[in-house]
């Protein structure tokens, strides 16, 4: 799975490398810590001009039929295997494409019942990546309609199987257009939900801090000492 990520790369490089116009973005900080239920910024087409656009939702996928909000808690992440079959990720998988920008995620590793260990995941080219996700736009009975978004995950490249047995869907530049234009219903583009080269990546250990979702700082993501923990060779 993936319960949490950072996006330290400022709205100026998000700008470029995501083709949109930095006046034309909402405000959003950087963050080393993004946990689910937070408010985030995805890139999605405009549903008027058919650009891509920065849009601020919240982690956690409900969907336009769900009768409580609170179904977003167990919908962080879509399994890509299952997107076409589950009746939560259908309609989205179909039509509701985005990008989640990210610089690194986290996981940890089980050491032993009572020791786990967690570990960053990046590019080693240190460029930002998109993650593949699909979001929802849900309207309760009385009050404001909320937008909301889900990352899809699949089977872990060489790199990550040491330590977990999922991974984010990270896309390739090439394929965001193809990702996020809705194209033919009938077939949604599930051939890019595979994993993301390991060659093209790396992982590091980071501090325990990272487990508490108070803890917002670039020290999250910077590498401990070998001493601290088990290194990928």
């Amino acid at each position: 799975m993936c319960g949490r990520f950072a996006r330290r790369s400022t709205q100026e490089v998000l700008a470029d490398w995501f083709g949109v116009e930095l006046e034309d973005m909402p405000w959003f900080a950087p963050s080393y810590n993004v946990a689910p239920q937070s408010v985030q910024p995805v890139v999605r087409l405009n549903r008027d001009s058919g650009q891509r656009e920065f849009s601020l939702l919240r982690w956690g996928l409900v969907p336009f039929w769900a009768k409580d909000a609170k179904f977003g808690y167990s919908t962080i992440n879509a399994r890509a295997e299952e997107v076409l079959s589950k009746p939560a990720y259908r309609e989205a998988m179909k039509k509701r494409r985005c990008l989640v920008p990210a610089d690194a995620f986290y996981e940890w590793q089980r050491i032993d019942k009572k020791t786990k260990h967690p570990f960053a995941f990046a590019l080693k080219s240190g460029e930002p990546y998109a993650m593949a996700g699909l979001w929802e736009h849900w309207q309760p009975k009385v009050g404001a309609a909320l937008e909301t978004f889900t990352i899809l995950t699949t089977d872990p490249n060489a790199l990550m199987e040491p330590v977990h047995n999922r991974m984010p869907v990270i896309l390739e530049p090439h394929d965001y257009n193809r990702w996020l234009v809705p194209g033919d219903t009938a077939q949604p583009p599930v051939d890019l939900l595979r994993p993301f080269p390991a060659e093209k990546m790396r992982a590091w250990p980071v501090s325990d801090r990272v487990g508490n979702v108070r803890n917002n700082d670039p020290q999250l993501v910077k590498e401990l000492n070998p001493s601290a923990g088990p290194l990928f060779n």
